[in-house]
């Protein structure tokens, strides 16, 4: 998952008069920001099967844990730029933070799982205040000499907070700090969380859009009403049986997504400004990003599965199943510091390099874990990683270089926002079927053959993926 920012290209930002001395120093609490949100999405999974045993939680629940932050962090980044354009960047990263923190206790202190959820969606809320404003924020402070260098780290602080994430997870479930286990996991964001808002009071300067778009609060209401009308009924159906009310929902989420185009296209006519851009669907190329992030972004129910079958299946502890898909991870961040000089050298081909890693890798994990190939777990959790790495920071690159320079700000957010609704769905429809073929009593052998299941639709949309790179121009148009 990336927490990088939406509309925060502003052409017409206002900047300090002078360069701020102290923007080296704001790096890292900005920096901090982008950090959380990722850690965060990573360091739940190895906790899950814990989470699920300690409150008693259902399958359902447990999906509701991870595609719930998806969920919102989804429908509410754009919204979250766009305030920070409007109230102040300074002003938004701090809220964002302390209310990050916040939930960060609620979801320590759960007794229940809805009392989890609902901090996770708070979570995901409060990311989408902070996350946003750091880029932003980066690209005022710094000029445009010393912007490539903070940008790089910037870059890195994605990887380095999937590696964080799998680490931390493992050593703080398995450890029982104070007596603690996962709920360990949410209040170490406590400390963070405190020395970045304090970070933020002493060295942050403020900067805000000269010409901000507005608010689309209609928009984020049918948004979100279009997808909880989708990814409730595919978490909840399976194990409610499938209710008439469950059904009816499922089938509410298409008309609900018409009345939110029809919307959108109404306030766009009316010179407004809407949350989706719909006049950038005429773009072929742009369209067919959109579902390459979608497809891309589903493998958010790796982590999941990969969880569960490590810990339930092959009783690992949480610290082994940490140290296991540390190789992804590693992979990762590896790739993604190198990503930007093969997009140089390869363009949008660099996107079909990184889904043939992915399905390679994962094919190979797939194929180990099912017994087909010897134990091969390292090579293709490294091969995926280092696919995963190469696609990320590329894949907005590419497909943003089709559309107009004025409107970057715009597609970016989509297709960021794009990369949540994969992950939420990719926890409902592919969790859901990992889930369904556990059944409700399952044996060590179950376990892999769920997991091998599901990582195959995995392995397919990311195939698919990589045949739609293959429609994008080589070079990036000059827009």
């Amino acid at each position: 998952m990336t927490s990088e920012t939406t509309e925060t290209l502003q052409l017409h930002d206002t900047r300090p008069s002078a360069i701020d001395p102290r923007r080296w120093l704001a790096l890292p609490v900005l920096l901090t920001g982008a950090f959380l949100p990722i850690l965060d999405f990573n360091v739940v999974n190895l906790a899950l099967p814990v989470i699920r045993d300690n409150l008693g939680a259902s399958s359902s629940e447990v999906q509701f844990v991870i595609s719930a932050y998806a969920a919102t962090y989804a429908v509410f980044l754009i919204t979250g730029g766009r305030l920070g354009d409007l109230l102040g960047r300074r002003r938004m990263f701090l809220a964002g933070v302390a209310g990050f923190t916040i939930a960060s206790v609620l979801c320590g202190i759960a007794w229940s799982p809805a009392m989890l959820v609902a901090g996770r969606i708070l979570q995901g809320l409060t990311a989408t205040v902070m996350a946003p404003q750091v880029l932003a924020s980066i690209r005022v402070l710094f000029p445009a000499a010393e912007q490539g260098r903070a940008l790089g780290f910037y870059g890195a602080t994605f990887g380095l907070a999937n590696i964080c994430g799998q680490l931390l997870g493992g050593v703080l479930v398995s450890a029982h700090p104070f007596g603690l286990a996962w709920q360990a996991i949410f209040l170490i964001n406590v400390p963070i969380g405190l020395a970045a808002f304090v970070g933020g009071l002493l060295f942050l300067t403020d900067s805000r859009a000269a010409h901000a778009q507005r608010l689309d609060v209609g928009g984020v209401i049918l948004l979100s009403l279009t997808l909880g009308l989708l990814v409730y009924p595919l978490i909840e159906g399976r194990e409610s049986g499938w209710p008439i009310w469950i059904v009816a929902m499922l089938l509410a989420s298409p008309l609900m997504l018409a009345a939110f185009v029809w919307f959108e296209a109404r306030l766009e006519a009316r010179g407004g400004d809407p949350l989706v851009a719909l006049h950038l669907l005429r773009n072929s190329d742009f369209v067919i990003g959109l579902v390459m992030a979608l497809a891309f972004y589903m493998l958010s129910s790796f982590y999941l599965t990969f969880a569960v079958y490590l810990q339930s299946g092959l009783h690992q502890s949480p610290l082994e199943a940490g140290l296991a898909t540390l190789p992804f991870a590693a992979g990762f961040f590896v790739s993604s510091l190198v990503s930007s000089l093969v997009m140089q050298w390869l363009g949008a081909r660099t996107l079909t390099l990184g889904f043939a890693l992915q399905v390679t890798g994962f094919g190979v994990l797939t194929l180990s874990v099912g017994g087909a190939l010897p134990q091969s777990l390292e090579f293709g959790l490294i091969c995926g990683g280092l696919g995963f790495g190469t696609v990320m920071p590329s894949v907005i690159k590419a497909v943003i270089g089709s559309i107009d320079p004025r409107h970057a700000g715009l597609a970016s957010g989509m297709m960021i926002s794009t990369f949540q609704i994969g992950a939420a769905l990719g926890v409902a429809i592919i969790g859901g079927v990992f889930y369904s073929l556990l059944g409700p009593h399952p044996r060590a052998d179950d376990y892999a053959h769920a997991f091998t299941i599901a990582l195959g639709c995995n392995v397919a949309l990311l195939a698919l993926g990589g045949w739609l790179s293959l429609w994008l121009p080589r070079e990036p148009a000059a827009g």
